[in-house]
């Protein structure tokens, strides 16, 4: 059976279990250098991370720019996915809206160099914004609408305007040590709240 692949569309072949599980630790691995070093970290700090050599990371991404957008992409899932599970596990709409935000926050403050990656005229980021746009403003979206439907936030707040919100209040929070961009976003959250 064939997977779909996700820019085409088109049938790509099914990886095996074991070349999935090399791809995940690898993405965590590079997921986590990109935090600490930026996305011009070294790709042997990341290959010595995921206990591999360099050459598994060109055997899985042959450019740095595949590895940057998988990172992306890897992450973004990660976030799509938390939204679903966040209704269905939180006391109430609300929390599941606050702690989703949070993690939407960790994803945001953690894109060391990603700004200026993405900004490159390497054709590999062109797609990204609108991938991301596409996968979590209807996740936002659906988290706004339980918690108005519970008459806990005010309706008159969009997904996209809210996650726009949060994105410039996290702008700096990764060069600037006296700015806590996560109780910003917690003030803004918690405005939501109907009175």
């Amino acid at each position: 059976m064939a997977d779909q692949d996700r820019e085409s569309g088109t049938p790509s072949p099914r990886k095996r279990a074991d070349a999935r599980r090399n791809e995940e630790t690898l993405l965590s691995a590079a997921a986590a250098t990109f935090v600490t070093s930026g996305v011009d970290a070294p790709m042997r700090d990341i290959a010595a991370k995921a206990g591999v050599g360099v050459g598994t990371i060109y055997r899985h991404f042959p450019t740095r720019a595949d590895l940057i957008v998988a990172v992306y992409r890897h992450q973004v899932e990660a976030c799509a996915e938390a939204g679903p599970a966040l209704l269905a596990d939180s006391a109430t709409p609300h929390a599941a809206l606050a702690s989703w935000i949070d993690l939407f926050v960790d994803f945001l403050v953690t894109k060391h160099g990603l700004a200026g990656a993405l900004q490159s005229d390497d054709t590999a980021f062109q797609t990204l914004h609108a991938y991301f746009v596409e996968r979590l403003v209807p996740v936002c979206s659906d988290l706004l609408d339980a918690a108005v439907a519970a008459d806990e936030i005010r309706s008159d707040i969009n997904a996209l305007e809210l996650m726009r919100a949060v994105g410039n209040l996290c702008i700096g929070a990764e060069t600037s040590p006296f700015y806590d961009a996560r109780r910003m976003v917690a003030l803004l959250v918690a405005g939501l709240r109907v009175r």
